[in-house]
């Protein structure tokens, strides 16, 4: 340890070095021309940190250790070292059958838990013959309209031996009950069902319009899910918590921190109004981030995101359960950084951002496939993509240690400062009425767009290097294969809805669906009746449209 004169030693020898010390490269070509910032515009980065740039910090005192309050180093005190993170694949795309074969092919390479993608009608709500989804069926992710298509997805796969994601928001409840149904029909116990549903609706307002409902009938079916899952799947992650979106949209590191932990404190606030107990609920929270380029500030943010949470849980809810307080999250790498100009460029990309996520101690992992910028992955690129995983679990060396970079003297700082903004913001969110309400004046979304208007100004100005768009480009790029869904495979899934209804039992349909909107009408939890209908094969679009008839659908530009 220095005391302070150590220290006062250390600044006055940092600045005379600063003064004096002239590298000759500097003095012929001058700095490189690049910002000296963190990725997206924040902290400015020093030239030199040193013992004095964290002396204030108190970081030896305050880090603790893996699997202590606060987190900071992690949420687990053998971190990797117990068990690795989870390769969680993203895949879905066309029919089930197809999605099924997927699965099947990642499990069989070595993936470790499923992650599934719905196509845009699934997303919103709709089923695959109606005139909303024409043109879209099977396109962003796998079509699903009844139980017969996620047995089919789940054909051959033990739910009681993988754990799955599902990025689905508005209808989450929909296919959250089709996944326990299928669950039920394997004779699987539902203490077992284990995965995540994304269910953040907050996020869809903000970057990604993906909604069905106004925030308040939305709100109750995120807290309906929290105290139905507590009782009947208390190893299912309620809600993943996503500040990805938020990332992809333009905004900065603390950003993303902030308007996520911003919208976790809003359902945290409304499970609590609904009278739930926050240590029942609270460990199934999840979060999701996204990894970018700048490795180190990557690190910094998924630590001082777990520094923040757990401040946030013990101060403002006084959470008792460890578990209630630990940021448990996913992490993705960014979507937006892949090029569309040489390609191979992405995989060293999602390389370096898949290694952030893993020296920040991410529990589980997607890394996108090299030729996402052009369509839906295909097998090569989705083998290359996890292969990127397995290389670095286990020849890298970064999982052998937990929290490989801490007590760098950059890596705290910067630590620091992140959870300082991130705070700052947070605590604005606050005086603005909190997060919905924050959304509703539109604040948090002109802040996220104000960044990413400079961003792309930097962009086009050369200011910020893209290498093989803006810099280091060639005049003509290689042939790419793609993935496609046809009009055929569109078909497919029409005839197999029709097929479904044909062989339903419409009287059973038609009772569980009336349950379901005497029970909306009222105010009890709508799970169970969600449940019992999708187990007649009642349609996603049918039980959202009884959703929709109860309590009308949001409109772009309305209020929160």
């Amino acid at each position: 340890m220095y005391d302070e004169a150590d220290l006062d030693a250390i600044r006055e020898a940092k600045a005379d070095w600063e003064r004096e010390e002239v590298d000759p490269v500097v003095e012929r070509f001058g700095e490189r021309k690049e910002q000296f910032t963190t990725d997206t515009g924040g902290q400015e980065v020093q030239r030199l940190y040193t013992p004095a740039d964290v002396a204030d910090l108190d970081y030896q005192e305050d880090l603790g250790f893996p699997g202590q309050e606060p987190y900071t180093r992690g949420v687990y005190s053998t971190g990797y070292r117990g068990r690795l993170w989870t390769m969680r694949q993203y895949a879905g795309f066309g029919t089930p059958e197809e999605t099924n074969e997927r699965f099947n092919y990642l499990l069989d390479e070595g993936q470790t838990g499923l992650s599934m993608a719905f196509d845009l009608p699934t997303q919103m709500g709709y089923d695959s013959d109606a005139a909303m989804a024409q043109g879209e069926v099977g396109k962003s992710g796998v079509a699903i309209d009844t139980l017969h298509d996620m047995e089919t997805v789940f054909d051959g796969i033990p739910l009681d031996e993988v754990s799955t994601s599902m990025t689905i928001n508005a209808p989450a409840a929909v296919l959250l009950a089709m996944y326990i149904a299928v669950g039920d029909k394997q004779g699987v116990d539902r203490e077992q069902l284990r995965g995540t549903i994304q269910n953040d609706i907050l996020k869809e307002y903000i970057a990604r319009n993906n909604y069905i409902y106004p925030p308040e009938p939305s709100m109750r079916l995120i807290t309906d899910i929290f105290e139905y899952c507590a009782a009947e799947t208390p190893k299912f992650n309620t809600i993943s918590i996503s500040g990805y979106h938020i990332r992809e949209a333009g905004s900065t590191a603390a950003q993303e921190i902030a308007f996520t932990l911003a919208d976790g404190i809003e359902y945290v606030e409304a499970a609590v109004d609904a009278g739930l107990d926050v240590d029942e609920f609270a460990p199934q929270l999840s979060f999701f981030f996204a990894s970018y380029n700048n490795v180190l500030e990557e690190v910094a943010k998924f630590r001082a995101a777990r520094r923040l949470w757990a401040e946030i849980m013990d101060e403002r809810f006084d959470a008792d359960d460890p578990k209630s307080k630990q940021l448990k999250f996913h992490t993705q790498t960014a979507g937006s950084t892949l090029t569309a100009q040489q390609i191979e460029n992405n995989v060293v990309r999602v390389a370096y951002q898949a290694l952030a996520a893993v020296l920040g101690g991410t529990q589980s992992l997607h890394t996108n496939g090299k030729d996402e910028a052009l369509a839906l992955p295909t097998e090569q690129s989705v083998r290359t993509a996890l292969r990127t995983q397995q290389i670095l679990a286990h020849e890298s060396g970064a999982a052998d240690t937990v929290d490989p970079l801490a007590g760098s003297y950059y890596v705290e700082s910067l630590t620091d400062d992140l959870a300082t903004e991130a705070k700052e913001i947070i605590d604005e969110v606050d005086e603005r009425g909190g997060a919905k309400q924050a959304v509703a004046d539109q604040w948090v979304q002109r802040q996220i767009q104000d960044v990413a208007f400079d961003r792309q100004q930097e962009i086009e100005s050369g200011e910020r290097v893209i290498v093989g768009v803006n810099e280091f480009t060639i005049e003509e790029e290689e042939h790419v294969d793609i993935q496609e869904v046809t009009a055929e495979d569109e078909q497919r899934q029409i005839d197999g809805l029709e097929s479904a209804k044909a062989d339903r039992d419409e009287a059973a349909v038609e009772e569980t669906l009336a349950a379901l909107r005497e029970a909306a009408e009222g105010d009890e939890n709508l799970m169970p009746y969600i449940v019992d209908a999708v187990k007649t094969y009642a349609t996603v679009g049918e039980v959202s449209n009884v959703l929709r008839d109860v309590f009308g659908e949001h409109r772009p530009g309305s209020a929160l």
